[in-house]
């Protein structure tokens, strides 16, 4: 069995999700409300993944400019903790997933570096950051992963919200 197929058991990344399916995860990945215990719950739920796939990942829940949860599994770096800072802050800034906003500046035939003006030491539209989007509320913060390949951080954080919203 390979790395990946450990890894990541349901992901196929040869196959890159269009901007449709994208939004639609959006839409539907939304709580009722976001306290520390779901934090807490969210994050656990994530490392528990992350053991089982041996992923060598580091994980981040940040909400309202306050970090609720990190953890850092064997094989992470402290390098994933500066991803981390930069996809979360592209979600903060256009509240939306990290993978997507990326994605939308491909569609358009550029990159977010080329095309965004905003530092890339600061910030990266690469995936694996995913808004905290309470209902009647908005996006209050992210769900952040790094370690592996971006659309595999960017599936491993939706697959968790999934299971944890019962989707």
């Amino acid at each position: 069995m390979t790395h990946n197929q450990e890894l990541t058991p349901k992901f196929h990344p040869e196959l890159t999700p269009r901007l449709e399916e994208l939004e639609a995860q959006e839409r539907r990945l939304v709580f009722r409300q976001f306290t520390h215990d779901d934090a807490w719950a969210l994050g656990s739920l994530l490392v528990d993944l992350a053991r089982e796939r041996q992923a060598p990942v580091a994980i981040d829940i940040h909400r309202a400019g306050q970090q609720l949860f990190h953890a850092a599994l064997p094989g992470s770096a402290p390098d994933n903790d500066a991803w981390i800072a930069r996809k979360r802050r592209v979600v903060e800034r256009y509240g939306a997933a990290s993978y997507l906003v990326g994605a939308r500046f491909r569609a358009k035939g550029t990159t977010f570096e080329d095309s965004s003006r905003l530092d890339p030491d600061l910030y990266a539209a690469h995936g694996g950051s995913f808004p905290i989007n309470v209902e009647g509320v908005g996006v209050i913060g992210a769900v952040t992963v790094s370690g592996l390949p971006q659309l595999d951080d960017h599936r491993f954080v939706v697959e968790a919200l999934e299971q944890f919203l019962g989707h």
